[in-house]
């Protein structure tokens, strides 16, 4: 049986049901949604704490803390959705930080608790990852091949020095050189505990090769990227290219200053004009 609805009824009711679907459309995109996907970015200590949604009229609240110590804001009604969390979690990289998110309007009212999120803990000296190493410089002498790798420093500080990895991790991180002759594709491995390698070549050989870093002590992050992968004969023409060139601007600048002293040396004497010789006194 059809139900027959006056017209006037109907436009009696349409503008309270229309408002009641846009009030409800209001307040869901006002309300703070909680912070989801919470991620620690880390590398050589420097430390992001990242989280999805971006925010629609509403921001957030970052809070961190370890131990027993009460939480501390940072990145306070931010609408990003990182917060760099470095200069805290240097403070001691063996403690286990804990962090949250906290979703909230943008004038930071709320009537009830805002959601929040908890980040997965978080020990830097676990979790970090190891940027890739930089070959600070190598030399092939005869059978010889030296390669040192760069001590990378840190925003890790002791007594007001910043350190290096070296100097946070100590015997616990040590290096891996993968060498090949420049022909050949066949890598070796070689292992130390310092920042220098010293293996033994065939003299006369052109070698290729890269370093990574590795943290015995860990389960997961154990090893950094591998190096860019440089050559001794790859050296060898650089510095044949630099020497080249040195010695072409040494030669023009030896031709420019020796022209230069010649041009002056005749404006002077062009200058001074023919030597007169004294003519006798007159006696009055």
């Amino acid at each position: 049986m059809a139900i027959l609805v006056r017209p006037r009824l109907l436009a009696a009711l349409a503008p309270t049901f229309l408002g009641c679907i846009f009030s409800q459309v209001t307040v869901t995109a006002g309300t703070p949604q909680k912070a989801f996907n919470l991620t620690w970015k880390s590398t050589n200590f420097k430390t992001i704490l990242e989280w999805k949604p971006i925010p629609t009229d509403y921001v957030y609240i970052v809070e961190i803390s370890y131990g027993s110590r009460d939480w501390k804001s940072k990145c306070f009604l931010t609408a990003d959705t990182e917060c760099d969390l470095t200069d805290e979690i240097v403070q001691d990289v063996h403690q286990t930080y804990h962090a949250r998110v906290l979703s909230v309007p943008q004038n930071n009212t709320y009537s009830k608790e805002p959601p929040l999120t908890n980040a997965p803990e978080f020990l830097p000296y676990r979790d970090t990852k190891l940027g890739q190493p930089v070959i600070q410089n190598f030399k092939q002498v005869g059978t010889k091949l030296n390669v040192t790798v760069e001590d990378t420093p840190t925003l890790v500080r002791r007594n007001g020095t910043f350190l290096t990895l070296r100097d946070v991790f100590g015997k616990d991180l040590s290096y891996v050189i993968f060498y090949r002759r420049e022909e050949s594709t066949g890598k070796k491995p070689a292992f130390t505990h310092t920042n220098d390698f010293f293996i033994d070549v065939d003299q006369g050989g052109s070698y290729c090769f890269s370093v990574q870093a590795q943290i015995q002590s860990r389960k997961d992050n154990k090893k950094s990227p591998e190096s860019i992968t440089v050559c001794t004969d790859q050296w060898r023409s650089i510095m044949g290219e630099t020497l080249i060139i040195v010695g072409a601007v040494l030669f023009v600048v030896i031709v420019f200053v020796t022209l230069l002293s010649i041009y002056l040396c005749k404006r002077r004497k062009g200058s001074a004009g023919p030597i007169r010789k004294n003519s006798p006194l007159r006696m009055a």
